[in-house]
């Protein structure tokens, strides 16, 4: 009689427990429909996706800031900005930003090897699904091919400035300094 008893004082808990209660109303297709996802170009513009140093030193940090536009209708919020390898290194605007105003995120490429690179860094939105890839790009040159390389630009400078039209202010300058010098014959 006890598990008479016992038994069913086991299945009437268990009964209660796994009684079915009252359904949850699910959202239909068309409503979820009616509802649009924001993407990354509906809340931010980023006034570049890539940041191309050119030809940088080897082992001289490069650094370089993407400016982001909040063009959506609610503060805009980075909630991450992450390089893809140990190599660069960022940080972001961490405050909300205001509806029209900008934030930054700063990016910094440690530029250890040689040769040619291109980094991206992925940027996530608070409210957007969409990951956004930014990308910083360049050449590590050895530091005496950099050097080397600074002094051609520099020479190439001089030479274009040398060869440069002269300005009206040193087109009057030197007429009168022609007018003014004695005549030879």
């Amino acid at each position: 009689m006890k598990k008479l008893l016992f038994s069913l004082t086991v299945f009437a808990c268990t009964s209660t427990v796994f009684a079915q209660t009252t359904p949850t109303t699910v959202p239909t297709t068309a409503a979820v429909a009616t509802t649009p996802k924001l993407t990354q170009a509906d809340v931010a513009k980023f006034n570049t996706q890539i940041i191309d140093f050119g030809k940088i030193k080897q082992s001289v940090p490069a650094k370089g800031t993407f400016i982001v536009t909040n063009i959506g209708k609610t503060p805009l919020i980075i909630e991450q900005a992450n390089p893809t390898c140990g190599c660069t290194i960022s940080d972001y605007t961490k405050a909300p930003i205001a509806i029209g105003q900008t934030g930054v995120i700063n990016a910094t490429y440690n530029a250890a090897n040689a040769g040619h690179f291109e980094k991206h860094l992925t940027v996530k939105f608070a409210g957007v699904d969409e990951i956004k890839s930014i990308v910083l790009t360049g050449e590590v040159l050895p530091a005496a091919d950099f050097d080397a390389y600074t002094a051609r630009q520099k020479a190439i400078s001089d030479s274009i400035a040398a060869i440069k039209p002269l300005t009206k202010k040193q087109k009057k300058a030197a007429a009168k300094a022609a007018a003014a010098a004695p005549a030879t014959n």
